[in-house]
């Protein structure tokens, strides 16, 4: 018996080598296995975020289209206003009141649906410092008085926004 229990003494040894072998297997398996699920959901977070993103940046960059998709036909239209100004100041000279009445209904009219569609003047006035981000410098006269110098003197051409973006710098005369 000593024969067989000494032969069995050493297999014992053997089959918890194995066993041990087989749990460290499992264990590094496993451990693979965690490893690689981690990374998935890694880089499913990172795909998610980048996706979220470029929803984000394209639903901004769709209403920045539409805020100044009219913006070529606004462009088009200022000389319109412009016009109707000139026409207003000349008309009101008349005495043909009824004459300038219809010329202020269609003026309203325009300029309250263009107002509906995101344009705005860029309010300038006469004694306004001048900057050169804000205006378009004309031509510079000898100022009338020292307040006026860097100033503005005149206003040549109304300036307009669409939206938050100038589309025409109002041009002015600015004091020497």
């Amino acid at each position: 018996m000593s024969k067989k229990q000494s032969k069995k003494e050493k297999e014992i040894p053997e089959v918890e080598e194995q066993i041990a072998d087989t749990q460290v297997e499992e264990r590094s398996v496993e451990d693979q296995l965690k490893e690689d699920l981690a990374k998935e959901k890694d880089k499913f977070m990172r795909l998610f975020a980048e996706f979220e993103n470029y929803k984000r940046r394209t639903a901004k960059e769709r209403i920045d289209l539409f805020k100044t998709a009219s913006q070529d036909v606004m462009v088009s239209l200022l000389p319109v206003l412009d016009d109707f100004d000139r026409a207003y100041i000349e008309i009101s000279k008349t005495k043909e009141k009824d004459l300038l009445k219809g010329v202020e209904l269609i003026n309203s009219k325009l300029r309250d649906t263009l107002k509906n569609k995101g344009l705005e003047l860029v309010e300038v006035k006469q004694g306004d410092v001048f900057n050169a981000d804000d205006h378009e410098a004309i031509t510079q006269i000898p100022a009338p008085s020292d307040d006026l110098k860097g100033k503005i003197i005149d206003v040549v051409e109304k300036g307009y926004k669409l939206g938050d973006k100038v589309i025409r710098f109002p041009k002015v005369v600015i004091g020497q």
